[in-house]
């Protein structure tokens, strides 16, 4: 695989991960991260600005669309967005509850600044981990 594929590949795959449809990027990370000659710091960027870019579409959508019937998951989520306001955005990588959040926030009209430092800085310490425990591993079993 080239690498620009592999890089628009992990983009495509990061981006969808982070809105409603699946995309297994982090499967796809450590996929590439032990077969691919491509620089681990250019796989972990691609990978973080792919599913911060998913997390702001649902944060547009979430400003666009009203908001959906009560849910038991969507009323924890809202509890977390109006005690803790954008810095709840730091779970946004979390499946189904992550959506949701970013979503809300959207919804909530939460500030764009605020909204995508605490998505971005939460969405890299998750990919940050899979590379750190996936690239350990490798060289533990070398």
């Amino acid at each position: 695989m080239s690498d620009a594929l592999a890089l628009f590949t992990l983009f495509s795959s990061s981006f969808l991960s982070a809105t409603l449809l699946p995309g297994n990027s982090e499967i796809l990370l450590v996929t590439l991260l032990t077969t691919v000659k491509t620089n681990p710091l250019l796989l972990l960027v691609v990978a973080i600005i792919g599913n911060t870019l998913g997390g702001l579409t649902n944060v547009v959508i979430g400003r666009l669309a009203p908001v959906p019937k009560h849910h038991q998951r969507l009323k924890l989520a809202m509890t977390w967005l109006q005690r803790y306001g954008s810095p709840a955005l730091l779970l946004s990588w979390l499946p189904v509850m992550g959506d949701l959040l970013c979503l809300l926030a959207g919804w909530l009209r939460l500030p764009w600044w605020s909204v995508t430092f605490f998505m971005l800085v939460g969405k890299s310490l998750r990919y940050t981990v899979v590379m750190v425990i996936t690239l350990k591993g490798l060289s533990f079993f070398s």
